[in-house]
């Protein structure tokens, strides 16, 4: 919808700019050492860890920090193991919300993210309560750098393969591509290559519906969001939010 941005194309407005670089690289390196030590140092045969690689890219992450967290997984198994888990919820005025995190301890995750919840009106649910709204898909936002959004979105159509599910839709000021994760990265790169501007790429979890907050609602619902994605053992954040943009330029 023009004017309107969804979660899942807000999020790379947000963190990676700011003083929570160094957070940021931490939750990366951490991505990459898992990917690692789940699917091998090598990226040409381990999907995960080429994502990781590249969104530690897109961060500007040393290429030697790059090289020392895939290092740590591929190596001896010392040390705290990290647990990969996924929590649900719901966040206030109905929005669901999924957390992936990276943790040592679940307990003290656990806890810590359910008094997130409530401090911001929510609730923190079981596995698979909010998890059949979202399917995983590849999200790659495209600046229009001026340029007619609606143009740019039609050229598009003409440039990437969405596959037979996928979508080239207007969002914000930019241009949304949405697809299949198995087309995520042949996209990335045909953009790349024609020299498009590209703001965020992943592959992250999209709501089969949105729920649409105004003025009024959307303020809770960035707060309860951003606080999950500043603890420490989040990875990803996840909701079905969708808020006009202006007052996403009101809140900062």
């Amino acid at each position: 919808m023009s004017g309107h941005s969804k979660w899942a194309g807000i999020k790379h407005k947000k963190a990676v700019v700011d003083a929570r670089r160094g957070q940021v690289f931490t939750k990366v390196a951490r991505e990459l050492t898992v990917a690692a030590r789940e699917g091998g140092p090598d990226p040409a045969g381990n999907f995960r860890l080429r994502l990781a690689v590249q969104k530690a890219r897109d961060v500007n992450m040393p290429a030697d920090n790059i090289e020392r967290a895939i290092a740590r997984g591929a190596g001896s198994k010392d040390g705290a193991q990290l647990e990969d888990i996924r929590y649900e919820g719901y966040g206030p005025h109905g929005v669901a919300v999924m957390v992936d995190v990276l943790t040592d301890n679940r307990n003290r995750t656990v806890a810590a993210l359910r008094n997130i919840f409530t401090r911001a009106g929510g609730s923190l649910g079981e596995t698979n309560s909010v998890g059949w709204m979202f399917n995983q898909r590849g999200v790659i936002a495209v600046a229009a750098g001026g340029r007619d959004p609606e143009e740019l979105a039609l050229e598009l159509l003409e440039v990437v393969d969405v596959g037979a599910d996928g979508d080239i839709s207007v969002e914000g000021s930019g241009v949304q591509v949405t697809l299949a994760p198995a087309l995520f990265e042949q996209a990335r790169r045909a953009l790349e290559e024609r020299g498009y501007s590209i703001e965020d790429a992943e592959v992250t979890m999209t709501p089969s519906t949105s729920v649409p907050l105004d003025a009024k609602q959307a303020p809770a619902v960035l707060r309860l969001l951003e606080a999950l994605e500043e603890h420490d053992d989040v990875q990803q954040v996840y909701a079905n939010a969708e808020i006009p943009n202006d007052v996403l330029e009101s809140v900062g």
